[in-house]
């Protein structure tokens, strides 16, 4: 019986090694980037409507950064958890005139806040008053907009 689960879980192993090395040659998700960005949105409809509690990263309440690092870290990207700050400092750049693109990371005030972009018009984030929920660039949002960083491909 050892045997075959030693051959069960060698035969696991070269799958998945086969797997991420497939994944790995061509850049991004297995299906593309389109593909990754479905996959995280599927993580992020996952955890809409929890409640906001400050240093909470899931899966049951979330703070903005908290929200931010549960959706990378369930798309298949390891990071430390931290601040809205270091994520800012740590995560690459986005391309010039990409801001908006959808997976991207925005920053609010002084980068206090961060959410996810969904499209030019929206972005998921965990509010202290509402919770984890995707609101609008709003003028009210818009005006607090510290900056951008590019949302890391995972899987």
């Amino acid at each position: 019986m050892r045997i075959v689960l030693r051959f069960a879980v060698l035969a696991a192993a070269l799958i998945l090694s086969a797997e991420l090395a497939r994944v790995s040659a061509q850049g991004t998700s297995p299906h593309g980037a389109a593909g990754f960005w479905l996959s995280v949105q599927s993580v992020i409809q996952r955890y809409l409507g929890r409640p906001y509690v400050w240093g909470a990263s899931g899966l049951k309440s979330f703070d903005c950064s908290g929200f931010v690092w549960r959706v990378m870290l369930e798309s298949g990207i390891l990071v430390k958890r931290t601040t809205a700050r270091k994520y800012y400092m740590r995560l690459p750049r986005v391309a010039a005139g990409s801001d908006y693109a959808a997976g991207n990371v925005v920053f609010f005030d002084n980068l206090k806040h961060c959410g996810i972009v969904s499209g030019r018009s929206e972005f998921y984030h965990a509010q202290t008053s509402k919770g984890t929920n995707l609101s609008h660039f709003d003028p009210y949002w818009r005006r607090k907009i510290s900056g951008f960083r590019a949302f890391p491909q995972g899987r």
